[in-house]
């Protein structure tokens, strides 16, 4: 076994325990830091695979972006997981076989690709040119893919002003201030001063009326 293979079954391990601990722990926050962790080992099996764009992309979208906005809003709302995950080692058996199955399906198709250090090796010694699989992303979707790539940033454009549209609306509860306005605003019209005598002579105390006399009978 070479240091690739080595390194290949290294981050399987660790992206198998991180995955497994997302839906086994019981801190939100937790499982969260460790689906990043499971994103960094698959971005890591990835550049082993030679899948360098894909690996850069899952780091940049999914930990960077999404990821952090999900521990965000964990730690905004405070999310009480305990009544969630009450009944998770109860459907535990059925997901697990299912998992199973599903994983030896995956291994029965793609067997032949684990293979990851016999042909790139061939390549380079026979002396090819390297080969760069985020130049030729490019080249394809800058060329026989334009027009799909231009209709899908319209439509995220599109969708994007939507949301804006919808969420934008005018509140009665709250003030608001037109920009230009704050502009050409000047301190005259925003202060006024008052002169007005340094010292006050006290107001002269008020005579204290006194009780009326009780009532009494004989």
């Amino acid at each position: 076994m070479d240091v690739q293979t080595g390194f290949f079954y290294l981050f399987s391990a660790m992206l198998l325990f991180a995955a497994f601990r997302v839906i086994t722990a019981r801190n939100p926050v937790y499982a969260a830091l460790y689906l990043v962790l499971a994103f960094f080992q698959a971005a890591a099996v990835w550049i082993l695979l030679r899948a360098e764009f894909l690996a850069i992309t899952l780091v940049l979208v999914y930990v960077g972006a999404v990821m952090v906005l999900f521990l965000f809003v964990v730690m905004m709302l405070d999310v009480n997981m305990d009544g969630v995950r009450q009944n998770f080692w109860k459907h535990f058996p059925l997901a697990a076989t299912v998992g199973a199955v599903i994983a030896l399906q995956m291994a029965a198709v793609l067997m032949g690709g684990f293979r990851v250090g016999e042909e790139p090796r061939a390549v380079v010694a026979a002396g090819a040119p390297q080969f760069s699989n985020t130049a030729e992303l490019g080249r394809l979707l800058y060329t026989e893919y334009l027009y799909p790539l231009e209709i899908a940033a319209v439509i995220l454009l599109v969708a994007i002003i939507a949301a804006i549209a919808l969420t934008l609306r005018t509140r009665k509860d709250s003030r608001q201030m037109d920009p230009s306005d704050q502009v050409r605003v000047k301190a005259r019209d925003r202060v006024r001063v008052v002169r007005m005598a340094p010292t006050l002579a006290a107001p002269p105390p008020e005579p204290e009326i006194p009780p009326p006399p009780a009532d009494t009978k004989s």
